[in-house]
């Protein structure tokens, strides 16, 4: 199993509309959604939320809730309080709902545990924090050029390619990419950003025929690096 995320607004397009796209990037993750007011018009409902957290719960080993305004998150909380056995199994994140939704699904699907979800979440749409090491999402280290270290096999690995699909590294390949890059056990960047995380990847603004650079270091290395470039110079299915 893996956590599953939930997503509660005022309005069902709004949550289902947020869900369409966090579902491009995170096709394996359970996502469901608890908005309206259960009658087909805005507003928030505590049965609506207990329904969608009974639809979401049983296939996950956690669950990550995301609320899009005030209201909705005292429902979340009362969901919560009515429900002990929700203790450590639902967290309600503190997040931007739409990046919140989409960087918690691209965490969830690397494999992430609840706690990191959340945290993914958490940093959505705010500067770049100091990364936990091996938390999908979360900043890499700097990879420094392999002339600036010594021979060996914990030196970086780097290599240039070109954007080729029309689009550039919108949602959907940048999504394709963090999910390749954090396969792999050491840090992986593209153009000096965390290639495990999609919101850094589309914040590049990466356009078709820019020329871009992908490090990694690690045991891996090589074999991440080729991995990523393949993937760009292969065009992502859209050349």
């Amino acid at each position: 199993m893996s956590v599953g995320l939930l997503l509660v607004s005022h309005s069902a397009r709004l949550a289902e509309g947020a869900a369409e796209l966090a579902r491009e990037m995170a096709p394996d993750v359970a996502i469901d959604c608890g908005a309206g007011d259960g009658e087909g018009g805005l507003g928030t409902s505590l049965e609506v939320v207990q329904e969608a957290l009974g639809r979401v719960l049983p296939g996950a080993d956690g669950v990550v809730v995301l609320a899009d305004l005030g209201s909705a998150v005292l429902t979340v909380e009362t969901a919560l309080e009515l429900d002990d056995d929700l203790a450590g199994r639902v967290l309600l994140a503190d997040a931007p709902f739409v990046e919140g939704a989409v960087a918690a699904a691209v965490a969830a699907q690397q494999g992430a545990d609840v706690a990191a979800v959340l945290a993914a979440a958490q940093s959505a749409g705010g500067p770049p924090a100091a990364a936990a090491p091996g938390v999908p999402g979360a900043p890499a280290a700097p990879v420094p050029p392999a002339a600036d270290r010594g021979a060996g096999p914990g030196d970086a690995v780097t290599a240039r390619v070109t954007i080729r699909n029309p689009l550039g590294l919108h949602a959907r390949p940048a999504a394709v990419v963090a999910r390749a890059a954090a396969a792999f056990g050491g840090p992986v960047t593209l153009q000096g950003v965390d290639a495990t995380s999609v919101l850094q990847l589309m914040a590049l603004g990466t356009a078709a025929g820019t020329e871009v650079e992908v490090a990694a270091r690690g045991a891996d290395a090589q074999d991440a690096v080729a991995t990523v470039v393949g993937l760009i110079e292969g065009g992502f299915g859209e050349v």
